[in-house]
C-alpha cells in the first residue's frame, strides 16, 4: 500500500469533541478536517459504531479518515452510547435511538462554521447497515452514502437467521458483544468518573442473544431497519461495496438492482475488511474510489461515476481449497445486465442434466455435515475459508454436471426448484455449488438454505406433513466464478450443514422427486473486463507497538461415542498506542460439538476475553456464553465478568428457557 503523508489540504485532529444529545447524553467524537476549514467549510462524512474509535477502529480509521480530510473533508468517528468514551446505554442493534443520535451530531456539525451542511455516511458492517438505514430517514444534508459489509434485510441475510434456518453466529456474535461493548471508558479521556460510567454500563449490558432469539419469524423487529421494506424510500446516492468470501455477498447487487436513486456496486474477492487492507488479495485505490463518490455527491464535481459499470465484480478463478489463501487469481469484470440463466435438472443417476426428468432420491445427512463450510464472516485472515467439500459431499447428495470445454463465467445468483417429501414434521435443506478441478478437490463457489417449515413465508411456520410432497425455491448467494474446460459443476443437498446451520429438532430425511438448477452462465469471450482500479493509497498507518502477535488456530476431534468436537481459538493479539500509552488484546476460545446420530446434541461454547492496560492499571472483561437446545425450547446461558487490577468488580449471570418457533 503507498503510504501518502501530503494531501491538498492540511489536517487537524479532534481526539475527543463532547456532543450532546436533547436528553443531555454525551457522545464522544474524533474529528479530523482542513485548518482551514473555517474559512473554506467541507462537507462531512460520519462514521458512527459501537467498536471504540480510540481502540478498537483506530488502525483503519488511523489509515481512513486523514486521508478523506486531506482531500477537503471533515471527518466525524462517532462512539455510540453506551460505548467506549461515550455516556448512556446501548440495548440492541438498529434502534431509533442510535438513528437519533446520529442525526443529531450531524445538526451539530451543520452549525458549525467549517460545515458546509452536506454530509455523507460511510462504515462497515455495523457501520454499513446503519448508513443505508439514516439515508432511508433521509435526513436534512444527507446527500451519499458507502455502505461495505452490509444487509438490506436483518431477518434473511445477516448474521441471525438464513432462509429462516439459524445461523452459529448468531449466538457468536452475542457471545462477542456481550465482552466488546461491557469495557469502561479510558479514565485518560473521561476522567474520575470512568468508573462509575463503567460500573452503570455493565449494570445494563444487554446480552443480545436473547431478542434475537426472541423473534425467530421475520417480524417488525426484523423489518425495522430492513431498507428493503422500502427501498423507493431512499433518495442517496449509494456505493455498495462487498466480498466474495464475506457473509454480506447480496447486498451489492440488491442495491443497484432495486434503488432509484444513483447507485454503484464493486465486490473483490475479499473476507470481512475495507477493501484497500482486505485479504485475499488482490486489494484496490478504495479510497481513491470513495473520494470520487464523495466529490461527486458532496461537492457536485464531475468525476464520471455515473458512468461506472453497474457492477464491478473479480470473477475468481479456481485454486486448490485452503482455509486461507493470500490472493486468488481472477480478473475484474462490468457487469451492466443480468445474464440470462440456464437450467440443469436433477436426474436419478445423479446427474445434472439438460434434458428434464425425475429424480426421486432420499439424503438424511448426519448432523456433522458441513465441517468444511468455513466461517459466515471471515476475519482475521486465518483458517476461516471453506475448506475442500469433497467430505461433506460424500454425507450429501451430489449431481455433477458433464466437463465443460470452454471457459464459462458464473456472475449473478444461482437458484433451485425443488419438489420434495419430507419425511418427518420438520426438515432443513442446505444446498451448495462447487467447482470440481481436474484433480477431484472441490471448491465452494455459493451456498443457500431453506427451513422447510419456512417453505411459504418466513412470517409463517408450520408442522411439515410426512408424505406430503411440497414445491419450494432456495435463492443460492451471488458469486462470481470462472469455470474452466476440463472442470465440472456438482450439486450438493444436505439436511444439515453444522456448525454453519443450528439443526432443527429433528431430522428424518427428505426425498427429492424433482429439482432444476438455475446458473446465470456465459462464455467467458462474451464478459466485458474492466480495468480501471488503482492501486491502495491510505494515509500514515497507526503509531502502535505489538505486544503479542495474533494468531488463529482450528481443530476437529472426534469424542468416545463418536461426538464430533470444533476447536477455535483465536488471538486477536495485543497493540498499545505510543501516543496515548492504552493497550488493548482480545482472545476468544470457541467450542462445537455435535454427535452425528442427534440434532438435538448441538452444543457450543463461546470464552472471551477483552483487556485494557496504562501502566500499572488493568481492566479486563470476560463473557461466557453456552447455547443448547430441546425440541422445543432454546436454552442460553452466559456469564459477564468485569475485572480490575485482578479483582472481581461486577458479575452477571443468565439462564434463560426461551420457546423454538418453527426454528
Amino acid at each position: 500500500m503507498k503510504i501518502r503523508t501530503q494531501f491538498p489540504r492540511n489536517v487537524v485532529e479532534w481526539p475527543d469533541q463532547r456532543i450532546t444529545m436533547p436528553d443531555g447524553v454525551e457522545l464522544s467524537a474524533r474529528i479530523w478536517l482542513p485548518d482551514d476549514a473555517n474559512e473554506n467549510p467541507v462537507p462531512a462524512i460520519l462514521e458512527h459504531l459501537p467498536y471504540r474509535k480510540r481502540d478498537g477502529t483506530i488502525a483503519r480509521d488511523q489509515l481512513t479518515h486523514p486521508y478523506f480530510a486531506g482531500h477537503g473533508y471533515a471527518c466525524i468517528r462517532v462512539d455510540m452510547r453506551g460505548n467506549g468514551d461515550s455516556e448512556g446505554l446501548m440495548h440492541d442493534e438498529y434502534e431509533q435511538q442510535e438513528w437519533d443520535d446520529a442525526i443529531t451530531v450531524m445538526n451539530w456539525v451543520a452549525e458549525q462554521p467549517w460545515s458546509t451542511g452536506d454530509w455523507g455516511m460511510m462504515g462497515i458492517s455495523w457501520g454499513g447497515f446503519n448508513c443505508l438505514q439514516l439515508a432511508a430517514l433521509k435526513p436534512a444534508g444527507m446527500k451519499a452514502v458507502i455502505s461495505l459489509c452490509s444487509t438490506t434485510d436483518r431477518y434473511a441475510d445477516d448474521i441471525h437467521y438464513k432462509g429462516g434456518c439459524m445461523l452459529g453466529e448468531n449466538p457468536g456474535w452475542a457471545a462477542q458483544m456481550l465482552a466488546y461493548s461491557s469495557r469502561p471508558p479510558d479514565p485518560e479521556v473521561v476522567g474520575e468518573r470512568w468508573r462509575e460510567m463503567w460500573l452503570h454500563r455493565l449494570e445494563n449490558q444487554p446480552f443480545l442473544l436473547e431478542p434475537w432469539l426472541r423473534h425467530q419469524r421475520r417480524d417488525t423487529y426484523w423489518k425495522n431497519g430492513s431498507i428493503c421494506e422500502d427501498f423507493d424510500g431512499l433518495e442517496a446516492a449509494v456505493l455498495s461495496i462487498g466480498g466474495w468470501h464475506d457473509g454480506y455477498r447480496n447486498t451489492p447487487a440488491a442495491i443497484v438492482r432495486n434503488l432509484n436513486s444513483p447507485a454503484k456496486a464493486i465486490v473483490g474477492p475479499w473476507n470481512h475488511k475495507y477493501p484497500h487492507f482486505a485479504g485475499p488479495e488482490p486489494r484496490i485505490g478504495f479510497l481513491q474510489e470513495a473520494l470520487r463518490w464523495w466529490d461527486r455527491w458532496l461537492k457536485d464535481e464531475e468525476t464520471g461515476v455515473e458512468n461506472d459499470p453497474r457492477e464491478r465484480v473479480y470473477i475468481m478463478e479456481p485454486v486448490a481449497p485452503e482455509r486461507w489463501v493470500d490472493e486468488r487469481p481472477g480478473r475484474w469484470a462490468a457487469i451492466d445486465d443480468d445474464i440470462p440463466a440456464i437450467e440443469l435438472s436433477l436426474r436419478s443417476n445423479q446427474t445434472l442434466s439438460d434434458e428434464p426428468g425425475p429424480c426421486g432420491l432420499e439424503i438424511r445427512s448426519p448432523e456433522n455435515c458441513g465441517e468444511a463450510g468455513g466461517e459466515y464472516f471471515p476475519f482475521a485472515y486465518g483458517p476461516e475459508l471453506p475448506a475442500d467439500q469433497n467430505d461433506d459431499d460424500k454425507l450429501s447428495l451430489s449431481f455433477e454436471s458433464s466437463l465443460f470445454t470452454e471457459a464459462h463465467d458464473l456472475v449473478g445468483a444461482p437458484a433451485i426448484d425443488l419438489s420434495v417429501t419430507p419425511l418427518g414434521a420438520a426438515a432443513q435443506l442446505a444446498v451448495r455449488l462447487c467447482d470440481i478441478a481436474p484433480d477431484g478437490s472441490a471448491m465452494l463457489i455459493a451456498h443457500g438454505f431453506l427451513n422447510l417449515r419456512h417453505h411459504l413465508s418466513h412470517e409463517t411456520s408450520a408442522d411439515l406433513t410426512p408424505g406430503e410432497r411440497i414445491d419450494v425455491k432456495i435463492q443460492l448467494d451471488q458469486c462470481a466464478f470462472k469455470l474452466e474446460p476440463e472442470h465440472k459443476l456438482r450439486l450438493s443437498i444436505s439436511t444439515a450443514y453444522w456448525p454453519f446451520v443450528w439443526p432443527g429438532p429433528e431430522n428424518k430425511g427428505v426425498v427429492i422427486e424433482t429439482g432444476t438448477l438455475s446458473l446465470p452462465l456465459q462464455d467467458s469471450t462474451k464478459t466485458k473486463e474492466f480495468n480501471g482500479f488503482e492501486l491502495p493509497e491510505s494515509a500514515p498507518p497507526w503509531n502502535a507497538t505489538e505486544i503479542r502477535k495474533p494468531s488463529m488456530t482450528r481443530d476437529t476431534s472426534f469424542e468416545d461415542d463418536g461426538t464430533q468436537v470444533i476447536t477455535i481459538v483465536t488471538d486477536n493479539g495485543e497493540m498499545r498506542d505510543n501516543e496515548h500509552g492504552l493497550a488493548t488484546g482480545s482472545k476468544c476460545i470457541e467450542r462445537w460439538s455435535i454427535h452425528p446420530n442427534d440434532p438435538l446434541s448441538a452444543e457450543v461454547s463461546f470464552d472471551w476475553e477483552e483487556t485494557l492496560k496504562r501502566g500499572d492499571w488493568s481492566v479486563r472483561t470476560e463473557s461466557q456464553v453456552v447455547l443448547s437446545a430441546s425440541s422445543e425450547e432454546w436454552k442460553p446461558r452466559a456469564k459477564l465478568k468485569a475485572i480490575e487490577n485482578e479483582i472481581a468488580v461486577f458479575e452477571k449471570d443468565w439462564d434463560l428457557k426461551i420457546r423454538r418457533d418453527g426454528i
